[in-house]
């Protein structure tokens, strides 16, 4: 056999083993089937969690205010256990925590811890809000000023990669609300100073990593806060609630807030907020639209807690399933030893926590978070086989929550065929 009859067959044989191999390895499409059946977890409209109303699968998240002075009597002494006995009761019922603490409410002492109260350097204003008796703080102490940044370094040390939560909202004035709208707003006073929010907000995005959280749309006012004097802080990675969200449907002062802060600003961070529904006429109203604002905000979250007084909680399902993330598998083909899949989002939000398509239990390195509604992913996966099982994992979920998909695929060529998707 001559040296070049002998190259060409070698290379014959190397050809045909290639081909055997690419044919052993090549993907196939692969039908899947699936329906999104429950409310997101982190999405959807949220109850109070001592409420009757929170012992539900229509809801994937419920809310709760807490105060410091539950948390901190002693000057760095931290007894966290009011705040497990919320999470864990929360996480008990499938559902996460929506958080809110506050030092202001009208017609209440403020939640200061008593420490502090008691330094003779600490002084307490007493006036009427909404009609009522209230105590404001004193935020020209610098023991109280330091305290909230020591505060919030501790609560992310603890909490940070902590499931049970979602979304933790924070802020000053009557409720955390950003504003003392009824009685005396003094900054450096009753109110922080414009200097100290700066450096409160800062601190903040430094300490948590990864729960996102938000202000309220209040922040907006000029005369209250440094965002116009120190416009970098809107760079910060927050999100934004309103707490009358149905007047922000219509110009005027809630929109402006909303407009000040960027109506992009869900791109990167959540958005959210509470509706009241004081009469059937207001639930109307509200259920009419709530579809079409909840795109048009991009909203993730909603209070809701008197929603229920008026409708069933099948319509409460409904709603809650018109926000956040919705994800559609739009390709899934598989090999022997690997899948490619294609996600859509389809709903009005992205998810704001890493999330990754699994295939078999293995998972893809890329994650879906910060997938905008419209937008698709590819992912390989190293993992296939005659009959891959697909599903969507999170380390930040709760037992019994799973991540739902849409999928509508048969064994097709057209099913598997290239959507330009990157």
């Amino acid at each position: 056999m001559s040296h070049l009859t002998w190259l060409c067959l070698a290379w014959i044989a190397l050809l045909a083993q290639a081909a055997a191999f690419a044919e052993s390895d090549s993907f196939r499409p692969v039908r899947l089937h699936s329906r999104i059946t429950g409310v997101q977890p982190m999405t959807g409209i949220v109850m109070w969690e001592d409420s009757e109303n929170s012992h539900t699968d229509a809801i994937a998240l419920e809310y709760s205010y807490l105060r410091y002075d539950d948390v901190v009597k002693a000057k760095g002494e931290y007894d966290w256990s009011v705040v497990e006995r919320k999470l864990s009761s929360i996480a008990g019922r499938k559902h996460q925590a929506v958080l809110r603490f506050y030092e202001t409410w009208p017609g209440r002492q403020t939640t200061v811890p008593a420490y502090i109260k008691a330094l003779p350097d600490y002084k307490e204003i007493e006036a009427e809000s909404e009609g009522r008796n209230t105590a404001f703080p004193d935020w020209s102490n610098p023991e109280y000023r330091r305290f909230s940044l020591e505060f919030y370094e501790r609560f992310a040390a603890k909490y940070d990669d902590d499931p049970r939560l979602a979304f933790l909202e924070v802020g000053f004035g009557l409720w955390a609300e950003y504003h003392i709208y009824s009685g005396p707003e003094e900054l450096g006073r009753t109110f922080p100073s414009k200097e100290f929010q700066a450096q409160f907000l800062r601190h903040l995005a430094s300490v948590l990593k990864q729960t996102p959280w938000l202000i309220s749309q209040d922040a907006q006012d000029e005369n209250r806060t440094p965002f116009v004097s120190q416009p970098d802080l809107l760079d910060l990675r927050f999100g934004l609630f309103d707490d009358t969200f149905h007047l922000a449907w219509a110009p005027g002062y809630n929109l402006e807030g909303w407009e000040f802060f960027g109506r992009d600003r869900w791109k990167r961070s959540p958005c959210g907020g509470e509706i009241l529904f004081r009469n059937r006429q207001r639930e109307e109203q509200v259920s009419a639209a709530w579809a079409q604002e909840a795109a048009s905000f991009h909203i993730t979250f909603m209070i809701c807690e008197q929603w229920p007084r008026w409708t069933t909680m099948e319509r409460i399902r409904e709603h809650s399933l018109a926000c956040g993330y919705k994800f559609e598998v739009t390709v899934l083909e598989a090999s022997d030893t690997a899948a490619r899949v294609t996600v859509a989002n389809s709903g009005v939000a992205p998810i704001y926590y890493d999330a990754f398509v699994a295939v078999n239990g293995v998972r893809a390195r890329d994650s879906l978070k910060g997938l905008l509604p419209g937008e698709k992913r590819r992912f390989t996966v190293p993992s296939g086989g005659t009959d891959p099982q697909l599903t969507i994992e999170s380390d930040r979920l709760v037992p019994g929550q799973r991540i739902e998909f849409e999928a509508e695929l048969d064994m097709t060529p057209e099913a598997s065929s290239t959507d330009g998707t990157r």
